[in-house]
């Protein structure tokens, strides 16, 4: 039978068997009660009590948090990398974390606590916020606007299926965008040129039911890391719409 704390980085594994029989009561208690609340509780908790050492930690790794913020520029994303945004991001990752139970329970507490149990989980917190960043941008986007975006990119398929297609999906079920009439070409213009207008509040909310947090941190990574570039043309992208719509 496989040993629990085995699981457990070395330092943590140690700390957990040298205490003593009081100390080990108060852990066992707040293990009972971590999980015995519903995952909301679980979230609020885990951000209270960890999010000032998890900012600490991504303040004092410099070069990433550049490298993210040069991304973020990239995509003419006006977001700074400062304490209050980390903090927001930490608490919004323990509530996305949380949703993400829906579909996956027996993976909440795993997602959540990653950013604690191990130094380099840091990262994860700049490329959700990455990710996330870049998808409330596409998320805003006419659907001209996503494919040109999506034409960009070296993997076209796999980027559309990944992310713009979930995007659409979520644009029609919440009637942010009303393609009637989609397969007649000149009945397409309207609804594939305007921009939709999505309150900041609501746009968080459809992204978090739209994508689970490992995919929005996986498209940061692809970003930072640089095993798939993804090509950001602002003015081609942005460029009015003329007679062809597909111009």
């Amino acid at each position: 039978m496989v040993n629990i704390l085995d699981r457990l980085p070395q330092e943590a594994r140690e700390w957990a068997e040298q205490l003593h029989w009081k100390e080990r009561r108060y852990l066992l208690s707040l293990c009972h009660l971590l999980c015995a609340v519903p995952p909301e509780t679980q979230a609020q908790f885990l951000d209270e009590y960890t999010a000032d050492g998890l900012i600490n930690k991504i303040l004092q790794d410099y070069d990433t948090q550049t490298k993210v913020q040069a991304h973020l520029d990239s995509f003419r994303i006006p977001t700074q990398l400062d304490k209050p945004l980390l903090r927001h991001y930490i608490k919004q990752f323990y509530v996305h974390s949380a949703q993400d139970v829906r579909r996956e329970p027996e993976r909440y507490l795993e997602s959540a606590l990653r950013l604690v149990l191990s130094p380099e989980e840091k990262n994860y917190v700049l490329n959700y916020i990455l990710g996330f960043e870049l998808l409330q941008t596409v998320f805003q986007m006419s659907w001209l606007q996503q494919e040109r975006f999506y034409l960009l990119q070296p993997n076209q398929e796999d980027f559309f299926n990944s992310y713009i297609k979930p995007i659409r999906n979520t644009h029609r079920i919440n009637g942010i965008v009303n393609p009637k009439d989609e397969k007649v070409f000149f009945s397409r213009r309207d609804y594939f040129v305007k921009q939709p207008n999505i309150s900041e509040q609501k746009l968080v909310a459809l992204i978090m039911a739209t994508f689970v947090t490992d995919e929005v941190s996986n498209l940061g990574f692809i970003i930072v890391r640089n095993t798939q570039p993804v090509p950001f043309d602002y003015d081609y992208i942005y460029k009015p719409d003329e007679e062809n719509i597909f111009g």
